[in-house]
């Protein structure tokens, strides 16, 4: 009898959130599940982690299901550390992490919790994939998703992933019928145009509120900026070697 992959979930949105509740419902479908996630959103952290303060990993029932739960007090990459080492004491045969409320195309995946679990994964040797829904909003709909969810889960599962290699899936916001389908692509060009937004506090004190505007530079139709403007799933291989390898060449020609 085959046995069933053991699947570790997480994300930065929170333990209780929409787009995590959803994902784990169709891991259950695939395999034995342990769930690790932050209790309190951890959106933008990047690949931050704790070293500065304790960390708290606790039991907890969110709703009824086989998955076992674990509330975390830190970051997205502390949710993986805390599961490889201290819980689960194996790798998992593969973490996902999501459903993300929003983006992360193009350079979000530089910003983003959700891809940071995804990524911290990935340098553990497991097989990762990072879910969003391009939907900010706390109650979205996540039935689109599902599908798509679990076909490319399965496929990961079936074919693996090379190393040092994780996969970025963003879901465009439309009704299941209206998707096209999936899109292997690449990422976009695009940065975002930035501004702080000065207020003063009932107290009399100045503070800051970070907002700006995504504008893509990238006018290619293999991008997943594109795939998600024209109704389709994007899927794109991520590596965390960051290294610019094109590059060493030019710089072996200085004179250092």
């Amino acid at each position: 009898m085959n046995r069933k992959p053991l699947i570790l979930v997480c994300n930065d949105d929170g333990i209780t959130a929409p787009g995590i509740r959803t994902l784990i419902s169709v891991m259950n479908e695939i395999g034995d599940v342990v769930v690790v996630a932050p209790d309190n959103p951890q959106s933008g952290m990047g690949h931050a982690i704790t070293v500065n303060t304790t960390l708290r990993c606790n039991p907890i029932t969110v709703d009824e299901g086989p998955q076992l739960e674990y509330s975390c007090s830190g970051t997205p990459a502390d949710c993986v550390k805390m599961a490889v080492n201290e819980i689960l004491n194996k790798r998992p045969d593969i973490c996902v992490s999501g459903i993300n409320h929003g983006s992360n195309a193009s350079l979000n995946v530089i910003y983003s919790g959700t891809m940071s679990a995804a990524v911290e994964a990935g340098i553990e040797g497991i097989p990762a994939i990072g879910f969003s829904l391009l939907d900010y909003n706390w109650d979205a709909n996540f039935d689109a998703c599902k599908e798509y969810v679990k076909t490319i889960t399965e496929n990961v599962l079936q074919q693996g992933l090379p190393e040092g290699v994780v996969l970025n899936v963003n879901i465009p916001d439309l009704k299941k019928e209206e998707i096209k389908g999936i899109k292997v692509c690449r990422q976009a060009h695009g940065n975002w145009k930035e501004e702080f937004e000065k207020r003063v506090s009932p107290q009399g004190e100045d503070y800051y509120w970070l907002t700006g505007q995504f504008v893509n530079l990238d006018k290619g139709e293999d991008t997943d900026m594109w795939a998600l403007e024209n109704g389709y799933v994007s899927l794109v291989p991520v590596q965390f070697d960051m290294t610019a390898h094109h590059y060493i060449k030019n710089l072996n020609t200085w004179n250092l």
